[in-house]
């Protein structure tokens, strides 16, 4: 059984950006640059209160539980805020990066977990986002095993597609196991964790080609690559499109 990242994920990017869907008004005023520098500040703050000014105050309680639970895993966490490019509808993106380390039972964990976001700010206020991509990343073990991550962060509907975590350094004759999983809306909505067989694994990382729905929505996958050098654990959010024009917003 794993801890699924989606858990850190969820309780650390999403902390602020999380369950809002508000209408937006006409007219917005765009302060991407302010407000990207005030959210990177409450972050690395340590109090989810400075967040007030950002969000609704009806969220702010939730985003409170969520921001406290994370400090505790992650206390010495730091978070990166910058805004990019303007999609044609007028939203700014955003992109949301966060790194931690802890100790726990003898071993060391880091942890790096990244989002970019559509949103829309109003007055200096968060009023509506919409979660582009979404992935993280949880290193175990006294060297930090580095991988890449080689899966898309949309495709189309019913389309196949590769699911790659690529050891980037030869295993000589390390012996490998790992796991993938596609977590369900139930796992990732309640933040559960899911039982993940691991099996021996052959090459240089996790290779898998998986079938995406029929209808547009979301995938997430949790997977797990064990080393004698440590454990790699990885989530990745991967939305599902009808249109090949949303393939890249």
């Amino acid at each position: 059984m794993i801890r699924p990242l989606r858990l850190l994920v969820k309780a650390a990017i999403t902390v602020v950006l999380s369950g809002l869907s508000l209408p937006v008004p006409t007219g917005v005023a765009w302060a991407a640059e302010g407000f990207s520098s005030k959210l990177e500040l409450a972050l690395n703050g340590g109090d989810a209160q400075t967040l007030t000014e950002l969000v609704p105050p009806e969220s702010l309680s939730g985003l409170q539980r969520r921001y406290d639970r994370f400090s505790k895993e992650f206390p010495d966490a730091r978070w990166t805020v910058r805004p990019l490019a303007t999609l044609d509808d007028g939203r700014r993106t955003l992109e949301v990066l966060v790194r931690g380390e802890r100790e726990s039972d003898g071993l060391q964990y880091q942890l790096e977990a990244s989002q970019r976001l559509a949103v829309r700010i109003e007055a200096g206020r968060l009023m509506d986002q919409e979660l582009l991509m979404e992935q993280s990343l949880l290193r175990s073990g006294k060297s930090s095993l580095p991988v890449t991550l080689d899966i898309p962060d949309a495709v189309l509907t019913g389309s196949r597609y590769d699911v790659d975590v690529i050891f980037d350094q030869p295993l000589g004759n390390a012996v490998v196991a790992g796991g993938l999983l596609s977590l369900t809306p139930e796992q990732v909505l309640n933040q559960i964790r899911p039982n993940l067989t691991l099996e021996p694994m052959g090459g240089g990382g996790l290779f898998k080609t998986v079938q995406a729905p029929q209808r547009p929505g979301a995938q997430t996958w949790a997977a797990m690559l064990v080393h004698p050098d440590g454990v790699v654990t990885v989530t990745k959010r991967v939305r599902v499109v009808n249109q090949r024009r949303d393939l890249a917003p």
